[in-house]
């Protein structure tokens, strides 16, 4: 009976790690490689309960920010992670 309740929790844990960072749109505004951030006017992060506006995320892990240029139409995910706002997945529209 043990494991039913293993497998219920892990399916609850996932189905909860799956929702927390919900895809936004946005355009890249500025890169900065050195320092791992990108500028994105975005619309709402619903996962941080943010509104659309630009912000500066940093990239997690920097080579997210590979192949993108200022101006592409993106959709991405964030999250807040150690007291700062971190772009975690970018794909290119």
């Amino acid at each position: 009976m043990n494991w039913i309740a293993a497998i219920a929790a892990a399916a609850l844990v996932g189905g909860l790690a799956a929702t927390s960072a919900q895809a936004a749109d946005g355009e890249v505004r500025k890169i900065d490689r050195a320092q791992a951030k990108v500028t994105i006017a975005g619309g709402e992060v619903k996962n941080l309960d943010m509104p659309a506006m630009t912000m500066v995320y940093r990239a997690k892990p920097v080579t997210l920010l590979d192949g993108l240029a200022v101006g592409d139409r993106i959709e991405f995910t964030a999250d807040k992670v150690d007291g700062q706002y971190v772009v975690t997945a970018i794909k290119k529209k």
